[in-house]
């Protein structure tokens, strides 16, 4: 599903330059579960950020299903990111002013599905992340579990392939930790591929593969 090839970022900084990305080569099948590990520095999150389509490599090649993703342009990115990748963040990033069902539906807003259709598919993912009984809680109304769940379904409505989650437990407290990855790896039993980012050892465990970086390079793959 991902083949990156001598990947590297380079980033500007004035008349300063800094490699986060340093000839990274790095295959990941389709249904695997890979956790990435790193110090703050390490290059996981600008690795998630290309792999993600939110970034493009200053060099290298990144191929996600085939599709050569370091030669698209912004709207060719959006439209694979739309389609194709489901995101979770330590934040959860929900919009305040909308309830449960509203954030669950809004990646559907832009897919052009019809408003019944999107209603639909986010009461069957709330659902599947046992929220059925919470479609109309705003964030403020729900616990850091029941938003971090809000978020996965958010992220499995649009039936993707992909999941990229970045330290998806971060914000939350050992037990509900368990709970939401409980939750990923059933999703990753069903097919769904994950791509996890963390720095909590027990946390990186739930993959069957964990990649250690450092200084922009992969210094080891564990299976």
């Amino acid at each position: 599903m991902i083949n990156i090839t001598n990947v590297s970022k380079e980033y500007n900084l004035g008349s300063n330059s800094f490699l986060a990305l340093n000839e990274i080569n790095l295959n990941i099948k389709t249904g695997d579960f890979v956790s990435i590990m790193g110090s703050s520095g390490s290059g996981k999150s600008t690795l998630m950020n290309i792999i993600g389509c939110l970034d493009v490599p200053s060099s290298g090649d990144y191929e996600l299903s085939k599709n050569n993703i370091s030669k698209l342009n912004s709207n060719e990115l959006a439209t694979i990111r739309n389609k194709k990748i489901g995101f979770i963040f330590q934040s959860f990033n929900l919009l305040p002013r909308l309830n449960a069902l509203e954030n669950v539906m809004l990646p559907l807003v832009y897919s052009g599905k019809p408003s019944d259709e999107r209603k639909d598919l986010a009461l069957n993912a709330l659902n599947n992340v046992g929220l059925k009984d919470r479609t109309n809680h705003r964030p403020n109304q729900l616990s850091g579990g029941q938003q971090q769940r809000v978020s996965i379904a958010r992220a499995i409505v649009g039936t993707p392939k992909l999941i990229l989650a970045d330290e998806p437990t971060g914000a939350l407290d050992s037990k509900t930790s368990e709970e939401i990855m409980a939750i990923m790896k059933s999703l990753n039993q069903k097919g769904i591929t994950i791509v996890l980012v963390t720095h909590e050892s027990d946390i990186a465990g739930y993959g069957n593969r964990i990649i250690h970086m450092k200084d922009g390079k992969i210094i080891k793959d564990e299976k």
